[in-house]
């Protein structure tokens, strides 16, 4: 059925509402470029500042029209697909850093900042955020608080929800939201940066954050082990963990051909480095010292790169049934048809694992297999990168376990007309 005059004119009205507020040359047709998994957008906005998106949000709620927010593009592809993407709403233009306390070891920066620029402004006072989240030179900082994408780096420092102190809301009505650091107004008693931290823009649109800082480190370095069977790797990093070894990273590197590699990074002085490695170098007794790989910390970049069709997958598994879980995406690839595999935990017992395929059909099949084992352990399994034939076919983020009517709840508090990333969370919140 075409639309009505009166719809065409309504639906005109909205993008001539949005052209005022951003500016004409602000507002612009989507194109295939524009599209959200596959979903083909309606236009794109550009606002300024937190007010003038704030005040889009608004107007497009009272149009009902679906709002996808996006920062750098690079997890478009997470999640479920929108139900409809009326207005890409970008936040390119709100990229500055608002203010860098660095006697307090705290900075303030809008949501459209790339994380590598951020770095860049707090390095010059020695100062960074200490974390380091999948292509930093693209992603921003409100992409990686919407969708949780922490790094190697959470051994150590935490993960975002630990780093984060304070955050700006703008909420589908318009309502700015502050909630931490030097402003502290929860909104309906909700904590409201841990709340959007995760949330895949699906409650509010992130404006700014307020970050606990570190301090530079004087000196890194990294100790790498490899063996041809992952389970001695998995049994060092778990001896590295029980230890008083003060290590910032851990990573655990395998696949279906080749050695496996264990990576575990250190800072601080030259004489504590070389203290740290005589003590891991005791614990590895019997296993083969290596040369990290180039960029060894950015390892699980290239689970996002190889033959197709093919789907990458974030993990959650107890520390100790690492090696478990390893073996169990090893039987599972080596089942008829066999597929290819790759895995690095970046963190003790999470990580991300890149399953590859002839068809879509021997990867839901696999997948399956692969979730039921992890959910009976009481892990989780999310899709992340997936094709499109296997995505309708799964659900991308598994079982939600008895969390999903709280999160309904939520949600229905802060977007009652469901327009924002309508359908992308779980549960197709």
């Amino acid at each position: 059925m075409s639309p009505s005059s009166s719809d065409t004119e309504q639906a005109q009205a909205a993008w001539d509402e949005l052209a005022a507020i951003v500016g004409p040359e602000h507002v612009r047709p989507a194109t295939s470029a524009d599209a959200v998994d596959g979903v083909s957008a309606g236009r794109v906005v550009e606002p300024g500042t937190e007010a003038a998106l704030a005040r889009v949000l608004a107007s497009a709620n009272r149009a009902g029209l679906a709002v996808v927010p996006r920062g750098g593009g690079t997890k478009l592809e997470w999640g479920h697909p929108p139900r409809r993407a009326d207005l890409v709403l970008s936040t390119t233009r709100l990229d500055r850093v608002l203010e860098h306390a660095w006697a307090d070891l705290t900075a303030t920066v809008e949501a459209g900042s790339s994380v590598a620029r951020f770095q860049a402004a707090l390095a010059e006072h020695g100062q960074r955020l200490a974390l380091d989240p999948l292509w930093p030179e693209r992603a921003t900082i409100g992409g990686i608080l919407a969708t949780g994408d922490d790094g190697p780096l959470v051994a150590r420092f935490g993960s975002l929800r630990d780093l984060i102190i304070g955050v700006t809301l703008a909420l589908p009505d318009g309502t700015l939201a502050k909630s931490g650091g030097k402003v502290v107004k929860n909104v309906a008693g909700y904590d409201l940066p841990k709340l959007a931290t995760g949330s895949f823009g699906t409650l509010a649109v992130i404006t700014q954050a307020v970050f606990r800082l570190h301090p530079l480190p004087h000196e890194t370095r990294t100790l790498t082990f490899a063996a041809p069977a992952v389970e001695p790797l998995c049994e060092l990093a778990l001896a590295v963990q029980r230890s008083q070894l003060a290590f910032v990273a851990l990573q655990l590197r395998t696949t279906g051909s080749g050695p496996s590699g264990l990576d575990v990074g250190f800072e601080g002085t030259g004489a504590g480095l070389d203290a740290q490695e005589r003590v891991v170098l005791r614990l590895a007794a019997g296993v083969t010292r290596a040369d990290p790989p180039p960029l060894v910390w950015r390892a699980r970049e290239e689970l996002w790169r190889g033959e197709e069709p093919a789907v990458t997958a974030k993990f959650g598994v107890l520390p100790a049934e690492l090696a478990e879980f390893c073996a169990l995406v090893r039987e599972v690839a080596a089942a008829p048809p066999s597929l290819g595999w790759s895995l690095v935990a970046q963190a003790p017992g999470v990580g991300h694992v890149r399953l590859e395929a002839q068809t879509g059909d021997s990867l839901v099949a696999a997948l399956a297999r692969l979730r039921t084992g992890v959910e009976r352990r009481g892990g989780t399994l999310v899709l992340l990168r997936c094709p499109p034939d296997v995505k309708a076919r799964l659900d991308v983020w598994g079982s939600p376990g008895d969390s999903l009517p709280l999160m309904r709840c939520v949600k229905a508090q802060l977007d009652p007309a469901g327009l924002l990333n309508p359908g992308r969370f779980v549960g197709r919140i």
